[in-house]
């Protein structure tokens, strides 16, 4: 279904989530996770039976069997593949709701943030981006 490496799907339109994903494939020394924006067909079907609001009203991980999961709910399988990222996936997974309302607090405002990074930082996570084989918005 989804290959050999787990998915990372984003929103390429938005300036703070192509750098929290650059940041994320910073720390993805090992290149474990495999970025795709949303806005690209394959999203589409990797997604499929998901409404347009569910798909980009979040981030998603898709797993190679398939699996979904969004949101907060995506934090703890993205760290346990990062190095050093199990400690911060089990705390994770011990306060899932704590962990959704921080992410839902903070994408309620990423255009606020998206604003605060400069044009370089965001030209910089779309070269780690495009590294990785994903066309981010230039």
């Amino acid at each position: 279904m989804a290959g050999e490496r787990p998915i990372v799907l984003y929103d390429r339109d938005c300036g703070f989530c192509r750098w929290s994903l650059g940041k994320l494939l910073a720390w993805d020394r090992r290149g474990a996770l495999r970025p795709l924006a949303l806005q690209d067909a394959e999203a589409e079907q990797l997604l499929a039976g998901m409404s347009e609001e569910q798909r980009m009203g979040s981030w998603h991980l898709v797993e190679p069997d398939g699996a979904v999961r969004s949101a907060g709910a995506a934090f703890a399988p993205t760290l346990r593949r990062l190095p050093g990222g199990r400690p911060l996936a089990w705390l994770a997974e011990r306060a899932p709701g704590a962990v959704e309302r921080g992410y839902r607090f903070v994408s309620g405002r990423r255009s606020t943030f998206g604003k605060r990074l400069s044009e370089g930082a965001k030209r910089r996570a779309d070269a780690r981006i495009a590294a990785r084989g994903s066309g981010a918005s230039q």
